[in-house]
C-alpha cells in the first residue's frame, strides 16, 4: 500500500468489490463513546447524541463505505493508540499559503484561520505564501482536464524544511490541482500525521474547475467546501481516522456529491477524541463557532449549534 494518507478521498477508478458494510447498531455507538458519567455535566450532555446528530447512512454504490473497509475507531481505541497532543513546545497550527488565492475564486484566508482557531481552540497562524514557480515542486499537465497539478511529494519535503519549532503541525492549502504519482490522475490531498506536514488542494471544490457557471452564493459555497475540508484534514493530524458511527465531519467521500452531504461538525464520538487531545470546553468551544457561522452567512450551521448549545446548557438555563 502507498504509504500516505489521502486527504479527504480519491477518485475511485478501482474495480473495488462493495463492501458489506451496516450502520452500527446504538449499543455499538454509545460503546464507541465510552463511558461519560465521570466527565462534568455539561461535556456529558454535549456527548449525549440526542436528535441532533444523524447516524451514519448506509452507503450507496460508489460511497467511501461501499468501497473501503472501515472497521471504525472508538474512542477507548483512540486513547489506546497514544495520539500525539499538543504541548508546552509545539502548540500551534500552522497554514501555508501555495500559490495564488486571488478574492474573486478563492476562500478568504482570514476566514479559514478564525474557523480553524474556532473549531481546534488553538493558534493558528497563516504563513505568507509560497510562489510556486522556482520553488523546486514539480508541476504536470492533467491530460483529461488540462489543469496544472503539482505534486504532493515534492511539497511534503518543502513543508518539512519550514515546520516551525512551536509547529503542531504544518498544513499547505492551494487553488492548485495535485497528484502524488505520475500514475494518478489526482488527488485531493496526503499527508504525513508522523512528521506533522500535509496538503490539500480546494481547486475541484470550485465549480469552474468543471466548466460550471459560478452562482451567486459561490462565495458562501466555497467557503463551506473549504472549511469542512480543512478541519477534516486537520483532525487526521490529531490521528482521528474517518467516522462510521454518525454523519459526521470525519466521514470518508468518494465523491463530491458525498462530500457535500457530511456536516461540519463532530459527532460525539469523534468530539471526545478531539477533546482529549486538545483539553478545550466544549460550551466555549461551540459559543466560538456560533460567532463564526453568523458573521460568515452559514446559517444552517449556525443554527445547529445554537440548538446544541440550549441542549447542553438546559438544565442551567432553567436555573
Amino acid at each position: 500500500m502507498i504509504a500516505l494518507i489521502q486527504l479527504v478521498s480519491l477518485l475511485a477508478f478501482s474495480t473495488c468489490l462493495a463492501m458489506d458494510f451496516k450502520p452500527p447498531q446504538p449499543a455499538e455507538v454509545m460503546h464507541a463513546i465510552g463511558r461519560t458519567d465521570s466527565l462534568p455535566v455539561t461535556f456529558q450532555r454535549a456527548l449525549s447524541p440526542g436528535k441532533d446528530f444523524i447516524p451514519v447512512p448506509v452507503p450507496k454504490s460508489g460511497d467511501w463505505l461501499a468501497v473501503h473497509h472501515e472497521t471504525g475507531q472508538t474512542f477507548a481505541d483512540f486513547v489506546a493508540a497514544q495520539p500525539d497532543k499538543p504541548d508546552r513546545r509545539r502548540n500551534k497550527i500552522y497554514i501555508q499559503p501555495l500559490g495564488q488565492f486571488a478574492e474573486d475564486r478563492s476562500p478568504p484566508l482570514e476566514m479559514l484561520q478564525a474557523f480553524g482557531a474556532a473549531y481546534f481552540v488553538m493558534d493558528v497562524a497563516i504563513l505568507p505564501a509560497v510562489t510556486i514557480t522556482g520553488s523546486e515542486i514539480t508541476i504536470r499537465t492533467n491530460s483529461f482536464s488540462g489543469k496544472r497539478q503539482l505534486l504532493t511529494g515534492d511539497v511534503l519535503i518543502l513543508l518539512q524544511q519550514r515546520l516551525p519549532a512551536d509547529a503542531f503541525c504544518l498544513m499547505a492549502i492551494t487553488m492548485e490541482d495535485l497528484y502524488p504519482h505520475p500514475s494518478w490522475n489526482f488527488v485531493f490531498g496526503q499527508a504525513s500525521p508522523k512528521k506533522r506536514v500535509g496538503v490539500f488542494s480546494f481547486a475541484r471544490y470550485d465549480p469552474a474547475f468543471y466548466g460550471e457557471e459560478r452562482r451567486k452564493d459561490y462565495q458562501t459555497i466555497l467557503l463551506r467546501r473549504s472549511c469542512r475540508v480543512l478541519v477534516h484534514e486537520m483532525a487526521h493530524m490529531f490521528s482521528l481516522a474517518h467516522c462510521i458511527f454518525f454523519s459526521c465531519v470525519m466521514n470518508g467521500s468518494n465523491h463530491l456529491q458525498e462530500s457535500e452531504a457530511r456536516p461540519l461538525s463532530l459527532c460525539p464520538v469523534c468530539l471526545r477524541k478531539l477533546q482529549f487531545s486538545i483539553g478545550f470546553d466544549v460550551v466555549d468551544r461551540y459559543r466560538a463557532l456560533l460567532l463564526f457561522y453568523q458573521k460568515a452567512g452559514l446559517d444552517h450551521e449556525a443554527k445547529w449549534v445554537s440548538s446544541r448549545l440550549k441542549t447542553i446548557l438546559a438544565d442551567d438555563q432553567e436555573r
